[in-house]
């Protein structure tokens, strides 16, 4: 979906493809060889739908109440699905077959557009329970979708997605704090929270002057082993599903664990050492999800 700078409307005829789906770099598993055949369309079309709603918070020129009055529109299309009713949008009538087709909680999607609507809004958090509530509603459901699209949805299961999903989703915060910066104008958007930014003595203004001192690297790694642990915490999860999801997910949390490598040997300096997975990087994070590592 291209940036808007006109109020937004929301696709008419956009039909779901792998094109689209592949446009964006993502952790979503999208339309992966990985995935069985039979999953590629569900995947796809779910990350469609997330990807523009994501755009139409994110992307183009927008005022705030164009912004969510166009992802209004999306969550009232998934109300209708949600209460059985035809959708009337083409994107969510596909949806909408994914959905029965699969049995999936329309909850979870719903728990998106509402994580969308609070980026339009919100650009400060005051402490972490904050941001782990963000990461529910905005990383969470979709490992919680993909347990369902496998038949794989345990309460323990579910546990152990919801620590990979938002340890992911935390280690995304800390590589694009530069970037998040530029985000909303020009208050821009600050995922690391302020109580313990205060407690550090870290001000927006060290943020944006890009201090670099050992109270900084001591605070972004705090921050970063937070993310750590919970990717840990969640890792049993790769062993315990089998087959092609199994390894898709070790894949996953191995790209994790290697960016995690990355931001911790930048030593804070992720404003001219953003980390980026290179050919090696991708070796060894083949060879720990062959060999279940």
């Amino acid at each position: 979906m291209q940036a808007f700078s006109k109020p937004v409307q929301p696709p008419s005829g956009a039909q779901p493809s792998l094109s689209l789906a592949q446009t964006h770099y993502e952790n979503f598993p999208v339309a992966s060889l990985l995935l069985p055949a039979h999953l590629r369309h569900a995947v796809t079309v779910i990350y469609q739908f997330a990807r523009e709603a994501d755009d139409i918070a994110d992307e183009g020129h927008a005022s705030e109440a164009e912004r969510l009055q166009a992802l209004q529109v999306y969550e009232d299309e998934l109300q209708l699905i949600q209460a059985y009713i035809q959708p009337s949008l083409p994107l969510f009538m596909a949806l909408q077959q994914v959905v029965r087709a699969h049995k999936l909680d329309v909850q979870l999607l719903l728990d998106l557009i509402d994580a969308f609507k609070q980026d339009v809004v919100k650009t400060r958090y005051a402490n972490i329970d904050e941001v782990l509530d963000y990461c529910r509603r905005s990383a969470n459901p979709v490992g919680r979708l993909m347990l369902q699209l496998y038949g794989s949805d345990t309460p323990q299961h579910r546990l152990w997605s919801d620590q990979i999903c938002s340890a992911l989703q935390l280690i995304n915060f800390y590589q694009d704090i530069a970037i998040d910066l530029q985000k909303h104008g020009q208050t821009g958007r600050v995922y690391l929270c302020q109580d313990e930014m205060q407690a550090a003595g870290i001000s927006e203004q060290d943020l944006r002057q890009q201090r670099l001192d050992a109270t900084w690297e001591v605070f972004f790694l705090h921050n970063v082993m937070r993310a750590e642990d919970l990717l840990l915490a969640g890792k049993p999860l790769g062993r315990a599903l089998p087959g092609r999801i199994g390894f898709e997910l070790r894949m996953m949390i191995a790209g994790g664990e290697r960016i995690l490598h990355k931001l911790k040997s930048c030593r804070g300096d992720i404003y001219h050492h953003r980390p980026t997975l290179k050919a090696y990087d991708w070796l060894l994070i083949l060879l720990k999800a062959l060999f279940k590592q």
